[in-house]
């Protein structure tokens, strides 16, 4: 238990970034979810839409710093790649 206020601060703080991470990594993980479903339905259309969204909320998690740029690049090429594979 935090005695001093500087301790009692950082706990709701810390709180409050845990809730706002879960936050986007359901989101980031939802997104990919979907693009993965239009693949496996073999829709083209609807995974590249849906791909496109994706990004974004690949984008905002590195802006928000839940995700690291490379980690990131390596899942957007990823997706990429596979809905690049099911145009062709």
């Amino acid at each position: 238990m935090p005695t001093s206020k500087s301790a009692t601060k950082r706990v709701r703080v810390a709180k409050k970034k845990e809730k706002r991470n879960r936050k986007v990594k359901k989101q980031l993980k939802e997104a990919i979810k979907s693009v993965e479903e239009a693949i496996e339905a073999e829709d083209v259309e609807t995974a590249k839409e849906e791909l496109r969204e994706a990004k974004q909320t690949i984008d905002k998690a590195i802006t928000k710093g839940i995700l690291h740029k490379n980690t990131a690049a390596r899942k957007k090429s990823k997706l990429e790649r596979r809905v690049n594979k099911l145009d062709n």
